[in-house]
Formats: C-alpha cells, structure tokens, sequence
C-alpha cells in the first residue's frame, strides 16, 4: 500500500488576505514561513522516501524545506500547477461573492459547472492531475511520499485518489500549512477519466 501525505504550503499574504491566488506565484510569509516549520516538525519520522510539488514559489519553498530537513529527494511536477482562477485571481474571495454572488453560490454548490473568466475548468485541471498522478502511481506501488500542492488544487488531487468528494472550494482555498495522509492502493485507483 501506499500513504501520500497530501501538504498544504503555508501561507503567502494572498492567502491571509482572503484574496484568490490561483496561479499567480507570491512568497510565503512569515506566518507562511513558521506554518512549514510546524509541518518539518509534524512529519519528522514519518519515514516520507520522496517529496513531490508543483512549480509555485509557496508550494516548492515548503517542499524543498521539507525535502531538506528530511533529507530525501525533492522532485518537481509541472502538471501540477494551481488552478487558473483566470481574473479572479487577486480578487478577495468577498468580493467575487458580492460582485457575483450566482457565480460564487454555483462553485460552492457545484464547482465542476463553473469556469472563472479567463481561467480553467476543473475538468481541465483534473486532466493534468491525472496525468501527474498517474506518473507517481508508476513509480510508487508502497512506501511513504509527500506530495506538496496548493488549494483548491490538492482538494481534486484527493477527491481523485480516495474518490471523495470535492465540497466548498472557497472553503478549502483557505487551507494551508497542514497535511493529511492518505492510504492509495495504486491499482484501484483510475484516474478519473
């Protein structure tokens, strides 16, 4: 069997703010900075063999601090960018919920139905989630790996590996600095498509 422990980055002041990050690249803060330090501590001894993240600054200075101080190897995803929130991205949640409040209702209720101006749809971004997991599964049937990815983006990576289901998205975009592990039988899993 194989256990993904799913992290969130910390923080980026975009995330403090309630403001949209998507795919827009921001440092992490200094909340951000103390949150992975918390991380470090929390999988230390969790015997993690690989760490896996996507190209963004927050995420990828949280993997290779973790890669670091666990000494194990850190390896890039290209696939696994966030999602392209398009020109939601720097609003304030608030605001999308105020200027468009049908729009916000529907990604609440039912997120797959809806594609921000300018952005991607989460049918998109599944499709290179899979492929990104797909290469993972190939590589590891057993053992622990990481696998360090934004939100809402680690929200379908989880809905695609333990096929749960994706709930409130601005709920889960506040979500980071913590982590979950995850139990992946790698031949059960389909890809979704």
């Amino acid at each position: 069997m194989l256990r993904i422990i799913l992290v969130r980055p910390g923080a980026c002041d975009f995330i403090d703010q309630g403001r949209i990050q998507g795919t827009l690249d921001m440092p992490l803060n200094e909340h951000g900075t103390n949150e992975v330090a918390q991380l470090i501590a929390e999988l230390t001894g969790r015997e993690i063999e690989t760490v896996y993240a996507s190209t963004c600054e927050p995420t990828h200075a949280t993997a290779e601090a973790i890669a670091d101080a666990l000494d194990v190897k850190l390896k890039s995803l290209r696939h696994m960018q966030n999602l392209n929130h398009g020109l939601w991205q720097g609003m304030l949640i608030d605001e999308v919920k105020r200027k468009q409040p049908t729009v916000y209702r529907q990604w609440q209720e039912q997120p797959a139905s809806v594609c921000p101006p300018d952005g991607e749809t989460l049918a998109e971004a599944a499709d290179r989630v899979d492929h990104a997991v797909d290469k993972i599964l190939k590589r590891h049937r057993e053992g622990v790996i990481a696998l360090v990815v934004p939100e809402p983006l680690a929200t379908l990576v989880k809905s695609r590996l333990v096929k749960a289901g994706l709930g409130d998205l601005w709920q889960a975009a506040t979500g980071h600095g913590c982590w979950e592990a995850l139990e992946v039988e790698p031949q059960n899993v389909a890809s979704g498509r």
